[in-house]
């Protein structure tokens, strides 16, 4: 597999930010009261994460270690404020009902993290791409999350009306943004539960962050993992 194209796997798949490594829940939990927040919110933040990504690389050998961190929100959050302006000019229904989560980007974990972790240690091709891997992957999330709490809350999917259904109110409060994550982690542990009963390289593959309990040997599979097998 490419290493690009691993990148894009890695963010929406084996990595997913939201469903795997749990990252990001206060926006994650706070917009998704209907599909078109969660696609916003989506959106806003892989076009920062990629853009943030593609500076910290290009800047990764001129930025000191001592102030790498200050340096890497000092990145992000001009990117933040130049979204910011744009939503407010272009989308501003949208900016107001993303609200104070826009200027909270500068410091969710997931883009921090993903500098931290591989923008500064990596080329620009790569960062860029792992980037829009991980955006994609918590735009899917917030989407898919944002279209279930309108349809069970609201009674709507974008804003139409569903025959016969009114919903259920508590599902686009906040007890609701609970439930349905936690039904949707569910769902995904369970299916990667089931794939564990497949062979042994197809367990491996999932990696020792997304282990389903196969039983294999940690080292060995940490071993294959690094080696691309």
């Amino acid at each position: 597999m490419s290493k690009y194209i691993e990148r894009l796997y890695n963010g929406i798949i084996k990595e997913n930010p939201t469903f795997v490594l749990v990252l990001g829940m206060c926006p994650t939990l706070a917009v998704t009261s209907s599909l078109m927040n969660g696609v916003g919110m989506g959106l806003s933040t892989l076009a920062v994460l990629t853009m943030s990504n593609l500076f910290i690389s290009l800047l990764r050998k001129i930025i000191p270690n001592g102030v790498r961190v200050p340096a890497f929100i000092v990145v992000v959050a001009s990117f933040v404020t130049i979204l910011q302006f744009l939503l407010q000019a272009y989308l501003p229904s949208l900016n107001k009902s993303l609200g104070i989560y826009i200027p909270l980007i500068v410091v969710n974990c997931i883009i921090l993290g993903r500098a931290e972790s591989y923008a500064s240690k990596n080329s620009i091709g790569l960062s860029v791409f792992d980037g829009i891997g991980m955006g994609l992957g918590f735009t899917f999330a917030l989407s898919l999350l944002g279209a279930f709490r309108e349809m069970l809350g609201a009674g709507t999917i974008l804003g139409v009306n569903i025959p016969g259904w009114d919903g259920i109110n508590i599902f686009v409060m906040a007890p609701g943004a609970f439930f349905v994550l936690a039904a949707l982690v569910a769902t995904q542990n369970y299916i990667r539960a089931r794939q564990g009963k497949k062979p042994r390289k197809l367990q491996c593959e999932q990696g020792c962050a997304g282990c389903s309990g196969c039983g294999s040997d940690f080292k060995a599979c940490n071993k294959e993992e690094k080696e691309g097998k």
